[in-house]
């Protein structure tokens, strides 16, 4: 191997690396202006994507028993504690 061949390459390599860098790039805040911002995109990528999966729930069934915690971010009650006793509505949202 000569070392223009060499040279010509890792000039290649390095554009193909420089092409993929700005699509992530680009891919990141085409994501941001339709998720609302760069922080979305973050905890979206960060923390929804890995447990993203499709779930074999069905309307009727009954819910999983989970751990919740409530508005003061430390009391924790199990779902089965409440269930059948009166009517049981979770809530998952921000209001702000």
């Amino acid at each position: 191997m000569t070392k223009g061949a060499s040279a010509q390459r890792h000039s290649v390599w390095k554009w193909v690396v420089v092409v993929f860098l700005v699509l992530i790039l680009a891919a990141y805040f085409v994501l941001a202006h339709f998720m609302g911002g760069p922080r979305d995109v973050y905890g979206f990528l960060r923390y929804a994507l890995p447990q993203w999966h499709e779930g074999n729930l069905h309307v009727g069934d009954l819910a999983p028993d989970a751990r919740v915690y409530g508005l003061d971010g430390h009391t924790a009650r199990y779902l089965h504690e409440w269930i059948g006793k009166k009517p049981l509505v979770l809530i998952f949202g921000s209001y702000t």
